[in-house]
C-alpha cells in the first residue's frame, strides 16, 4: 500500500533559477537532473533528513502555476531562527513569523514566485 509522498512538484520558469535557490539558498540536495524534454530537465532534490523530496518541474499546459500559493507547509523546528536565517540568505518573505493557536508560520517566496508555508508547533 502507499508508504510515503516520493516528492512534491514545484511549477517553475526556469529551472537553473530554481535550482541555485533551492540548493544555494535553502539547502537542499540533487538527486536527479536529467533531460526530461526538449524543453525542460527531470530535478528532484532532497531535504537534509527527510524522506520526502522536490521536483522543479512543470508539466506541459499547467504554467499558470508558477508562482502561485503552493498547498504544502514545510516543518520547522526553530521558525524564528529559519527565518532570519533565510532572510539572510536573500530569501524573501511575506512577512515575519505569525503565532497562531495551532503553531507559528512564515510564508516565503522561491525564486518563481511560488509562495511556500513554513511551520513549527
Amino acid at each position: 500500500m502507499i508508504k510515503r509522498i516520493k516528492f512534491v512538484g514545484i511549477p517553475v520558469r526556469d529551472q537553473d533559477r530554481a535550482l541555485r535557490f533551492y540548493t544555494e539558498k535553502l539547502g537542499l540536495r540533487i538527486l536527479t537532473d536529467q533531460e526530461f524534454s526538449e524543453k525542460q530537465r527531470w530535478i528532484e532534490l532532497s531535504i537534509p533528513g527527510a524522506e520526502t523530496g522536490l521536483a522543479l518541474f512543470t508539466p506541459d499546459g499547467q504554467e499558470d502555476r508558477v508562482g502561485t500559493f503552493m498547498n504544502t507547509s514545510w516543518e520547522v523546528d526553530n521558525i524564528q531562527k529559519t527565518y532570519e536565517e533565510l532572510l539572510s540568505r536573500g530569501v524573501e518573505f511575506l512577512g515575519p513569523p505569525q503565532k497562531q493557536p495551532w503553531g507559528t508560520y512564515a510564508i516565503f517566496k522561491d525564486s518563481e514566485g511560488n509562495q511556500i508555508v513554513l511551520g513549527s508547533r
